[in-house]
């Protein structure tokens, strides 16, 4: 296992650059949108002024991903990107906060739940460098979404289009469960997203329970109506969102976690069907 005093002499995988673990911004990793001088959120206050004033979404996913504002979670993605995966160990770590990824004028959104550790959190990109992201972009390129059907590191080469990628907490938590207040401060985040989404949006894809219930929540906090009583999240079940002449339609999905897959709870059929709805 690689020791933090090696970090500095790791290499991305493709361009071959050196990085430390975790990544400073702005020192050239494929796809990294802050710089030095992005503005970095320390608490929750920070979050809601900096998502609400963000202009598009190139500057909101700068200013995500150099965003600490919970103690719990900074420690936890650091940590994991110092100690790496014994796979992974010839590897520098992403170890920040992950943007949202894909077309930025999508008229569709995917809404998962967090970066998993030694996925998005290691190579700096949505759904990048595991099982997880190996059955979604499958299925995106499938449906005409994807440029390829892989996602192994930043800098590969995918291209989404009509399509874009957000989370409802954006650093790998332990355990994959952030706390409630852990995604409450996260929440600015994805408000803006969809704020900044909705003159074209159509549809939202909400992977998981937590997705669904994300999705539904900062529609109600933009003042959308959202049907009452609130609407059960199920494999395939369908939500229409009003927002002033718009409606979106939000359409549930068993996420594309391993112990689904595995198991055979969600097969690639079913999200198939669910993505051809979008």
């Amino acid at each position: 296992m690689a020791s933090a005093d090696d970090d500095a002499t790791l290499r991305h995988p493709l361009s071959e650059a050196v990085f430390s673990s975790p990544v400073a911004p702005g020192t050239g990793w494929p796809g990294d949108p802050a710089t030095a001088a992005t503005p970095v959120a320390e608490v929750a206050a920070q979050v809601r002024a900096l998502a609400a004033g963000a202009s598009g979404v190139g500057e909101l996913d700068a200013l995500v991903s150099v965003c600490r504002a919970c103690p719990r979670l900074v420690a936890w993605r650091e940590g994991v990107a110092r100690g790496k995966r014994a796979a992974f160990a010839a590897q520098p770590y992403w170890g920040r906060a992950v943007p949202s990824f894909g077309d930025p004028d999508a008229a569709v959104l995917i809404v998962g739940l967090a970066p998993a550790a030694h996925g998005a959190n290691r190579t700096g990109r949505m759904f990048t460098g595991d099982r997880s992201g190996d059955w979604l972009y499958a299925a995106l390129h499938r449906a005409g979404y994807a440029s390829q059907p892989t996602s192994v590191h930043a800098g590969d080469g995918l291209r989404l289009a009509g399509v874009r990628i957000v989370a409802a907490v954006r650093c790998a938590p332990p355990d994959n469960k952030p706390t409630p207040l852990e995604r409450g401060t996260c929440a600015p985040w994805l408000d803006r997203e969809l704020q900044l989404a909705l003159p074209r949006l159509r549809s939202m894809l909400a992977l998981g329970s937590i997705g669904w219930d994300a999705a539904l929540a900062a529609a109600r906090r933009l003042g959308w109506t959202v049907p009452r009583p609130k609407p059960r999240f199920g494999h395939g079940a369908e939500a229409l969102l009003v927002a002033g002449d718009r409606t979106v339609r939000l359409v549930g999905s068993y996420h594309v976690s391993q112990q689904n897959t595995f198991t055979g709870k969600l097969t690639e059929r079913m999200l198939d069907e669910v993505i051809d709805r979008l």
